[in-house]
């Protein structure tokens, strides 16, 4: 009797585990479509033995636990390569748009549409060449100020467009700043969650696990960092970067408030200190703004200075008050003399009829080999050197969107590994399903059996 009842308790005890087993697979299944959730299983556990007058017995065996199979060194390998990756898209994708914004579709060649700055400093000079062959007809002095009036222009527009695309950067990363002081409450209160549900069963806080390794891939977009489990041992984890002198700074520590993270105009700051960020989005919009997009206006302003300097100089040989052709420090300012019409434009400055030795001094321009080693500003003619600034920029473009291509594909194949542990599948979990169903089923089957023994043991003991 009693070896019946003993097989009973283990019976019900691997029907309850088989039970536990289908609840976590069936859990598995609806979530095969949940990015953020890990792939659980039931560990099965011993429950014991007793010692009986036939010998030792095994108690049977319980679901012991439920853990999550997730690798905790591909975890920070995905939050890595993913703060890489925001910050080589957010790069790229900066670079694309202000590519648009010179008006002109450039390639590495340097080579440009008809609707640039090259053509506008190509028309420019041809006016003046044609002034300089004509130089009493006020048709061509007509078309010479329009053209020099769509050269100022453009060289304003670039510069103004290029300037509201740094400032729409800075209100990028103002906004990434938002999401990151988000993500750090969210982070620390995920902490104290699990701390307070694992205290008497470390690591079964799944779900919240599940939400704060979210949360920290959402970070990794913003920013770079990296976790460490919290001394406390309680579940919770630091999350630290280093500043500009290579200094730890936590962001989320456990048992504190996390870090005030802000943005001065130069650098991230955490309660103040300016980090040393490499990846996330507001590291990649940082590199566009201080790197391709600044080193473009710099050169386009340098160009505009060259221009400015050189015609000035050739159409105003003697420096006389008011007699210059243009005015502005660079190419956010230039224009056309205030003094400039088309009854006070000279082709030459000696009246002498025919003359037009001015025009074709700044005609002569077009031509001329300027060199930062004799004290200008630019190397080689004004034309070939915008070629070699759009080339220069369309290759930084082309650079940004390769190297983009190339760590999407490291995301995705990290990615992959971590899936391969952590993801769900559902063959693999319709195979785990059978097989607990049969388990289930056959420890149903025992109880059945069982249960028949014992109504004929009862039956039989109340037969005289």
């Amino acid at each position: 009797m009693s070896g019946l009842l003993s097989n009973l308790s283990q019976a019900s005890g691997a029907l309850n585990a088989h039970s536990r087993a289908i609840e976590v697979t069936s859990n598995n299944i609806a979530n095969v479509n949940n990015g953020d959730y890990s792939r659980q299983r039931v560990v099965y556990a011993s429950r014991g033995t007793v010692l009986t007058a036939n010998g030792v017995e095994s108690l049977g065996i319980e679901a012991r636990t439920v853990v999550q199979l997730r690798d905790l060194l591909l975890d920070k390998q995905v939050t890595r390569e993913t703060a890489r990756t925001a910050s080589v898209e957010a790069e790229s994708k900066a670079c694309a748009r202000v590519e648009t914004l010179l008006g002109e579709t450039i390639d590495t060649s340097g080579e440009s549409s008809s609707a640039g700055l090259s053509a506008a400093i190509s028309d420019f000079f041809s006016s003046f060449a044609a002034l300089a062959a004509s130089p009493t007809d006020q048709g061509e002095k007509q078309t010479l100020l329009a053209n020099a009036g769509i050269l100022a222009e453009r060289f304003r527009t670039i510069d103004s467009n290029l300037a509201l695309a740094q400032g729409d950067l800075d209100d990028s990363i103002s906004q990434d700043v938002g999401e990151i002081n988000d993500l750090l409450a969210r982070i620390t209160e995920l902490n104290e969650q699990i701390a307070r549900f694992e205290v008497n069963n470390p690591g079964s806080a799944l779900s919240l696990r599940d939400e704060r390794q979210a949360a920290l891939e959402d970070l990794a977009a913003n920013m770079s960092f990296e976790t460490r489990a919290s001394a406390s041992g309680n579940g919770a984890i630091d999350v630290y970067t280093l500043d500009t002198d290579g200094n730890e700074i936590l962001l989320v520590s456990d048992g504190a408030a996390p870090a005030t993270v802000t943005f001065d105009g130069d650098n991230l700051l955490a309660d103040g200190t300016a980090l040393a960020l490499t990846g996330g989005s507001v590291h990649g919009s940082l590199a566009a703004r201080d790197g391709a997009v600044q080193t473009l206006r710099d050169n386009l302003d340098a160009l505009a200075q060259q221009l400015i300097t050189s015609v000035n100089a050739a159409y105003n040989p003697d420096g006389d008050a008011g007699m210059d052709f243009f005015s502005g420090a660079g190419a956010a300012d230039i224009a056309l003399d205030g003094n400039l019409t088309d009854t006070t434009l000279r082709a030459s400055a000696t009246g002498n009829a025919g003359a037009s030795e001015l025009a074709s001094a700044v005609a002569d321009l077009v031509t001329r080999n300027f060199s930062t080693a004799g004290g200008d500003l630019v190397n080689g003619t004004l034309s070939g050197y915008y070629s070699s600034v759009v080339s220069s920029f369309g290759q930084a473009v082309r650079s940004a969107e390769t190297r983009y291509e190339s760590q999407y594909s490291i995301e995705n194949l990290v990615r992959e590994q971590r899936d391969s542990v952590s993801g769900v599948s559902l063959d693999e979990e319709t195979i785990s399903l059978i097989n607990y169903q049969r388990a289930y089923q056959a420890a149903a089957r025992i109880i059945n059996v069982l249960d028949d023994l014992l109504n004929t043991v009862v039956n039989g003991l109340g037969v005289t």
